[in-house]
């Protein structure tokens, strides 16, 4: 199924593969996800075209410093005939939603996904609204450019299951590029929302076994007690990195988790919610490569299978 879908995405995205696993790896466990990358890289077509190819509702804001919760998420307008107010669904009502430059909006505006992404729900006038299923959040944010812009606060970095970039293309990837923007070729949808929704049911059932469980717990506690870390993972980033490792067991045809997946996800999972202390950053400490020495000293169970 992964390999269908992004043999299709090619016609509209070069490379990106392991991009399109994240995403998908997000999708199928309940995650959102945040790109975050230079401008010009294709954050925003890969973002559409993986909504078309998994058959579901996309819509894209783009964050502004102006731009308020109702605009999202939508508003109350009285209706003469009915002599009542009507609620008129925002953007945020869609299966897949494109935050563009997500810090460029106030955090009045950025706290107002903070129960959709977290509860699948927003609550207007006192009443719940359910967003249909399946629903994620897809952010962007430059990392380069600061001015006029509002860093994401650790608690709603937090609610991002993942955090990736998609890099420079290579030299042979930016010409296919080029020759893509002469194809009329479109992009068709490979999955239906229902499928979706058992291949969901699917990775809920997904066998874990203890001592993973225990890997995973002992990573994530690591990061707490490391010497040159101010804030450390949270207990939800243990949830994301169980529900990650069983999406992408199941991606890989298994119904099972393998050490390697909770090893190969740590980094895109746990990297986005760690603050170091400041001695650590003026003493020049990468966070990558500190997280790549907390999977080194924390030992990968060996299972009988």
């Amino acid at each position: 199924m992964l390999s269908s879908i992004k043999k299709e995405m090619k016609k509209t995205l070069v490379g990106k593969e392991t991009a399109i696993e994240n995403i998908m790896i997000a999708l199928l466990s309940g995650g959102h996800v945040l790109i975050e990358d230079l401008p010009g890289l294709g954050k925003t077509t890969l973002a559409k075209s993986f909504a078309k190819v998994n058959d579901c509702t996309f819509n894209r804001v783009q964050f502004t410093p102006d731009l308020m919760p109702s605009d999202l998420i939508g508003i109350s307008i009285f209706d003469k005939q009915l002599q009542r107010f009507e609620f008129q669904k925002g953007p945020l009502f869609s299966n897949i939603l494109l935050a563009d430059e997500i810090n460029r909006t106030s955090p009045k505006t950025q706290s107002s996904l903070l129960e959709a992404m977290e509860e699948s729900q927003v609550t207007v006038d006192g009443h719940a609204y359910h967003l249909e299923q399946p629903f994620m959040v897809i952010a962007t944010e430059n990392p380069i450019e600061q001015q006029g812009t509002f860093p994401l606060p650790e608690a709603q970095l937090d609610r991002f299951m993942m955090r990736i970039s998609l890099g420079y293309p290579s030299m042979d990837e930016e010409m296919d590029i080029l020759s893509l923007k002469e194809s009329t070729e479109e992009i068709k949808a490979i999955v239906t929302k229902h499928k979706i929704t058992e291949m969901i049911e699917a990775v809920d059932q997904v066998f874990v076994d203890t001592a993973l469980k225990a890997y995973i717990v002992k990573l994530c506690k690591a990061t707490r007690e490391h010497t040159s870390i101010k804030l450390g993972a949270s207990p939800r980033t243990s949830v994301h990195l169980f529900k990650a490792a069983k999406a992408k067991a199941y991606l890989d045809g298994r119904n099972f988790v393998m050490g390697k997946d909770v090893y190969e996800l740590f980094e895109n999972i746990v990297s986005h919610r760690i603050l170091l202390k400041g001695e650590a950053v003026y003493r020049g400490v990468d966070v990558q490569t500190l997280v790549a020495s907390i999977l080194k000293s924390v030992e990968v169970p060996r299972l009988n299978r």
